[in-house]
């Protein structure tokens, strides 16, 4: 059931804070409650629905003129400001209804020219459908129980059952100048009304005043729930789970085809797999394949999940490679067929959009969200998790029957849809997954933060799980890691596993995590020597294997980037247990990259020096300084710049031979200048 999250003392903070002036109080209201719709993935999510408010204001001129506020392209409910409910003229919108018919062109000219504020975001593609009701606040959303009931083939009975005549129902018609007109004649025939269905669509209702306005959302939609409640079926027993190595196995399959129709050098995309309790109950149903091509749950998901999942069933998913690629190509050779059906309709005017999946269905994995990056994977996830609610709710009331081909073509192809998703430039590393180990630490970090900033996913792996939970908070959401101590056997595949059973494979592995064990080589115990080698080699040379093997299942290359040390060419008096495993890692990347250049896999590393981190502790710098009889800023600047290396600049090196496309076997040097530590 909806929570009604209404606060008076809420609402009067933002009103307190808008202003005196009435209209930056109504307008605030207006704010606080769209974002209590925004709030409850149940109501909407991710950019969906709108809401408004019909206030006056006072043009350049001071005229007082009648505005209609109304989200605009790019906000979300959940977030939004009143700089994203724009103002637009009422009047000029009203007299559009006069026409018999209004190119989308044309009704975004007339609502853009007819901003207050010129720099304002888009209004709406529904701002005429919320113009032509004649209620101050205007809500809509997209409720999970009413896209169940908009989707049954009795949808009108239904209403009658659950609302009297307090609903009226608007049949399906594409959003723009039509809907709205057909919604206002709709209404004006029930005026008595407290809200519309729009069939295959959503919901609306108003009201004098942002509260009451939506009190009424919160219950016609309970109302909903509670009807579909009745009918639901006691829940299937679910598949038991794959297990994490099966399930990364599967997925960095799956991810290799999907990565096979791309061109070479093109990012492969990146997952979010929900495996809750309720999704896999829901892949256990027997008539799975049959629902998986009815459609989509309200016409708006077209743009995120594509019409049709990608359905990997039992034996599919073990047969592993092979299997899995059939499907995916059977999936791209029906999604191009029904481009091909559909295109002659514009006469050659359309582009086939990238005809592979945004959501698969897999038996005993769960529901995988496919996207460039892990954003648009996230949302594409949340929207497939919320159709299977629907599908299931409907089915059990009575059928999910949503729009057809004709139609979900049209709105996926459609220009203002489109426009949701954004045309600016990508970012250079969207969709390459990282995992960096020693994540936490101070180059690690670094490192990190250096690909996140050109839009990597990163995944990160470090033994303190209280400072992992933080450098996870530093980079933001959309990134993963796991708390792991990496010389225990088994813990390098295990991280690989989880990396891919998070994000669905791995392009880049930074093995980075190492410490600086000392003491003389002539009387070293036996066990430093060891525990350093496991640490400092053998840690490496088991996450380079884990690596590989993700790497060859996918099928597409990969890289393997070393943080070797100036230790392995330039050795220190007194650390020679840190030395010896850092050289016989050195020989590793060199080893790595003749046997792996022939898939694709390139291994190069860093040599880098006097870095404050778990190495270079203040301790030791400060004992280091005092040796050397100089100040710790000139002991850190004690190379030809003269200038001391910071743990970004490590990070920056990383990431430049991770863009080093043609370069192999190679190790950068970043210590400032040290000519005794130089390759040779």
């Amino acid at each position: 059931m909806i929570a009604n999250r209404w606060q008076d003392s809420d609402a009067r903070a933002l009103q307190d804070a808008a202003g005196p002036a009435p209209e930056a109080s109504e307008l605030a209201l207006r704010v606080y409650s769209s974002r209590l719709i925004g709030a409850d993935p149940d109501l909407v999510m991710h950019g969906g629905g709108n809401t408004s408010v019909k206030l006056t204001a006072c043009d350049v001129y001071g005229d007082e003129v009648e505005v209609i506020h109304i989200k605009g392209s790019g906000w979300d409910l959940g977030t939004i400001e009143a700089a994203g409910l724009p103002a637009v003229r009422l009047a000029p919108l009203m007299r559009l209804r006069e026409l018999a018919a209004l190119s989308d062109e044309d009704m975004v000219n007339v609502q853009r020219s007819n901003l207050l504020d010129s720099t304002a975001p888009n209004p709406s593609v529904e701002t005429l459908l919320h113009a032509y009701l004649p209620h101050k606040y205007v809500d809509h959303t997209h409720a999970t129980a009413f896209l169940a009931l908009a989707n049954l083939p009795e949808v009108a009975e239904a209403t009658r059952e659950i609302f009297g005549d307090r609903l009226a129902l608007v049949p399906y018609v594409m959003p723009g100048f039509a809907l709205a007109k057909l919604a206002a004649e709709t209404y004006e025939a029930h005026p008595d009304v407290e809200g519309l269905l729009l069939i295959n669509h959503g919901h609306f209702a108003w009201g004098p005043d942002a509260r009451s306005s939506y009190d009424r959302i919160v219950e016609h939609t309970n109302m909903v729930e509670d009807w579909l409640a009745q009918r639901r079926p006691e829940p299937l027993r679910p598949v038991a789970a794959q297990p994490e190595t099966d399930r990364a196995a599967a997925l960095s399959a799956l991810r290799g085809a999907l990565g096979a129709h791309l061109p070479e050098g093109a990012a492969m995309p990146v997952f979010d797999i929900r495996a809750g309790s309720k999704v896999m109950s829901f892949l256990a149903r027997p008539d799975l394949d049959n629902l998986a091509t009815r459609g989509v749950a309200t016409p708006d998901h077209v743009i995120r999940t594509k019409g049709h999942p990608l359905v990997l069933n039992a034996a599919a998913v073990a047969g592993g490679a092979g299997p899995i690629g059939a499907a995916v190509d059977s999936f791209v050779q029906d999604y191009t067929g029904y481009f091909e059906r559909q295109a002659p309709r514009f006469g050659g005017a359309k582009t086939m959009l990238s005809p592979l999946p945004n959501l698969a269905w897999m038996a005993g994995i769960g529901l995988v969200g496919i996207g460039a990056d892990a954003k648009a994977a996230s949302v594409a996830a949340d929207i497939g998790e919320q159709t299977l609610q629907v599908m299931g709710d409907g089915e059990a009331a009575g059928g999910f029957r949503p729009i057809g081909e004709d139609d979900l073509f049209d709105m996926e192809y459609w220009s203002l849809e489109q426009a949701k998703l954004g045309k600016g430039k990508k970012p250079e590393m969207q969709g390459r997954v990282v995992l960096v180990t020693g994540g936490a630490g101070a180059i690690g970090l670094a490192t990190a933060q250096a690909f996140a900033a050109r839009g990597a996913t990163l995944f990160l792996v470090d033994r303190d799980s209280t400072a992992l939970e933080a450098a996870l908070d530093q980079l933001g959401r959309g990134h993963g890691g796991i708390a792991t101590d990496i010389t225990r056997s088994g813990a390098p595949a295990e991280a690989a596993a989880a990396c891919a059973a998070r994000f669905g494979g791995l392009d880049i592995l930074v093995s980075n995590a190492g410490a600086a064990m000392t003491g003389d080589i002539a009387t070293l115990p036996d066990e430093t020597l060891r525990a350093s080698f496991e640490l400092n080699f053998f840690s490496h040379l088991a996450f380079a294997q884990a690596a590989t093997a993700v790497f060859r299942a996918q099928g597409r290359g990969g890289q393997i980037l070393f943080n070797v040390s100036k230790q392995a060419v330039n050795p220190g008096k007194g650390f020679a247990a840190y030395g010896l495993p850092k050289a016989t890692t050195f020989f590793l990347l060199r080893q790595l990259a003749l046997e792996l250049g022939a898939e694709g896999i390139r291994v190069n590393g860093i040599n880098a020096d006097r870095i404050r981190s778990g190495l270079l502790t203040p301790e030791m710098i400060a004992s280091r300084a005092a040796a050397r009889k100089v100040d710790e800023a000139t002991y850190l600047g004690g190379n030809l710049l003269k200038r001391e290396v910071e743990a970004r600049h490590v990070g920056e090196a990383f990431v430049m031979l991770a863009q080093a496309e043609r370069t192999t076997g190679h190790v950068m040097t970043v210590d400032g200048g040290n000519i005794e530590a130089a390759l040779r």
